[in-house]
């Protein structure tokens, strides 16, 4: 639960902003907080959720930071918890930020946060995909909340399979939307900023549209594709050398099987690149013992012409390259048999070399 404070209850009174009313002397749980930031962008519920989370939204700026640099987000600045200009805080936004920052933070990244909240945490869906809800139901402070992502099912801008996620509105940033939709097993994220329609001015429908325009390109012009299957070997690189083993090689292969979502007038021009990991190898060859499975590098996939513009997340590109096999190692006879050997051979190699010398 959470006891509302004089920031609070003074943000909350503000109907210039989005919010649900806070009483003065009230105590909410973090349920229903979360309901009104998630469903109607309440921003007094936003700031008592990082209270509750971090002590102050001060100490809350910090993990936001904290988040961002271990999500590898880039150009981002973060002054306070809501996404609201410092100066429609009332003097009461965090301490080392002025008094007119702004939040700011490139689609990119947004795109990313959006990813990884909906990979670690699905179940955001659940209250996103609410169109309306009763903030208080069946009090005095009753408040209807329409969920302001009007491309929800049953609103005037409604598209197939969108449940998520969502708006912001501010005079600095515009009408902005971070949408996804979900149709069989594709799942497609939008990044919108600052929409306009044809005459240059931003509203609600030309977010929408925007948005909408996005989801049709990724569902009508990208699809699936297995590059690379499970067990695929390298023909160029089947096996790794391998010392002081009862084998003197080991095979190779790749783990999973790589499937992207690419455009599918551009799947052919993808091919699978190997990349050994140097810092499992000592001089090139692998040390036993070794385990089965040994992850010893990594697949990715090269595109051979035009621009590749990446993906949301580095880690989807590639997938991990294993030891097929199990290598002991090779008992201390074993290897004092074969040092012998390489010093026979080393003396062989270089008569050989003097001999070849005289000539010259």
């Amino acid at each position: 639960e959470y006891k509302v404070n004089d920031y609070t209850y003074a943000i909350s009174q503000d109907r210039r902003l989005s919010n649900v009313p806070l009483r003065r002397d009230g105590t909410y749980t973090i349920r229903e907080l979360y309901e009104a930031l998630a469903i109607y962008s309440a921003n007094a519920a936003t700031i008592a959720i990082a209270e509750t989370i971090a002590g102050t939204e001060t100490e809350f700026l910090k993990l936001m930071n904290a988040k961002a640099e271990e999500l590898g987000l880039e150009d981002y600045k973060f002054v306070n918890s809501t996404g609201l200009n410092n100066s429609d805080l009332q003097g009461m936004h965090p301490q080392g930020t002025g008094a007119n920052d702004e939040n700011v933070m490139p689609a990119k990244s947004v795109a990313r946060l959006a990813y990884h909240l909906l990979h670690d945490y699905p179940e955001v869906l659940e209250t996103t995909k609410i169109n309306t809800k009763i903030f208080r139901e069946g009090t005095t402070d009753a408040t209807k909340m329409d969920n302001f992502n009007f491309m929800l099912p049953g609103f005037v801008y409604e598209y197939e399979g969108v449940d998520g996620l969502k708006t912001g509105t501010t005079e600095f940033a515009g009408y902005n939307f971070t949408g996804t939709a979900k149709r069989d097993d594709r799942r497609v994220i939008a990044v919108v900023m600052k929409a306009v329609d044809a005459n240059g001015v931003g509203s609600y429908k030309a977010r929408f549209d925007a948005t909408r325009a996005l989801f049709d390109y990724g569902f009508s012009q990208f699809s699936e594709v297995e590059f690379v299957p499970a067990g695929y070997q390298f023909d160029k690189q089947k096996e790794l050398g391998v010392i002081k083993g009862k084998e003197k090689n080991v095979s190779i292969a790749v783990k999973e099987p790589i499937r992207m979502m690419v455009k599918t007038s551009e799947k052919d021009l993808y091919v699978p690149e190997l990349v050994i990991d140097e810092s499992k190898m000592t001089d090139g060859v692998l040390q036993a013992p070794i385990e089965k499975d040994t992850v010893v590098g990594h697949v990715k996939l090269v595109k051979t012409e035009g621009t590749d513009y990446g993906f949301i997340d580095d880690k989807n590109s590639g997938t991990a390259v294993v030891t097929v096999d199990a290598v002991d190692k090779a008992g201390w006879f074993a290897l004092m048999m074969g040092a012998i050997g390489d010093f026979f051979a080393g003396i062989w190699t270089s008569a050989i070399d003097f001999v070849k010398g005289l000539f010259k």
